[in-house]
């Protein structure tokens, strides 16, 4: 693992997230350390582009440094910017076009084409969307591009947020309780140390086919910056596991 940055409602910064993950409170406001400096605002061409969440998962995605201009992107989102989409339709029955821009936008990796022409990045990018388990499948795909193309680095980008009014009954309670959430995380080939992790994943019975009780991309970044040997996640048709070490 190398580089990596995440954003939720008060919790901006690395410090905050560490603190977090190590069973603190995680809050911005009681953290003061010099790592806990707040990310830059991000070019108004992008701000403009991009609706809030995507605003600040390019932010982490920039955040990450040279993986940003270099990896090859994977993009999980289970519902992507759906306030885009649903501004769109609303535009339609109104009996109005949408903007081109806005259509333009409206395509599941179109913050990922956004970003690799910020950045002039053309490594490539992969989109998917998998429900609840759109974070687990993103990390297996960023995982398996490494195995496939060790030379070249991965940037797994992951967010979501709620629902907008009237589509709220489509999130789980706790989905909706851990929401809004961007993560960005650089990947490398493996080097058979402390900082290689192992992914693994087996399905849940169809029986217990249901939301998940926990956010898996919660409970990877926990897992990820508390230094544990091994963590597993309950998602909704799979259940996640990690080990670190080869």
């Amino acid at each position: 693992m190398g580089a990596w940055r995440a954003w939720a409602p008060g919790r901006e910064t690395p410090a905050a997230w560490s603190d977090w993950a190590n069973g603190g409170t995680g809050g911005d406001a009681a953290v003061t350390s010099d790592s806990a400096a707040a990310p830059a605002a991000l070019p108004m061409i992008l701000r403009r582009r991009a609706t809030p969440i995507g605003q600040k998962l390019i932010g982490a995605a920039l955040a990450c440094g040279d993986a940003a201009r270099t990896a090859r992107y994977v993009l999980a989102s289970r519902h992507g910017e759906m306030t885009r989409t649903v501004g769109i339709l609303d535009t339609l029955t109104q009996g109005e076009l949408p903007s081109p821009a806005e259509f333009s936008m409206s395509v599941h990796h179109g913050l990922a084409g956004l970003l690799s022409i910020h950045t002039g990045n053309r490594a490539g990018h992969t989109a998917l969307a998998a429900g609840a388990d759109s974070f687990g499948y993103g990390l297996l795909e960023a995982a398996l591009s490494l195995h496939e193309r060790p030379e070249e680095a991965v940037l797994l980008l992951y967010g979501d947020a709620p629902l907008p009014d009237g589509y709220a009954a489509f999130d789980g309670a706790e989905e909706r309780r851990t929401l809004p959430l961007a993560l960005a995380i650089a990947l490398g080939p493996a080097d058979g140390g402390t900082d290689t992790i192992t992914v693994g994943t087996v399905a849940r019975p169809d029986t217990d086919a249901q939301d998940p009780p926990a956010s898996t991309a919660l409970d990877f970044l926990r897992f990820l910056l508390s230094g544990a040997a091994s963590a597993t996640s309950v998602g909704a048709r799979r259940t996640w596991a990690w080990r670190r070490g080869a």
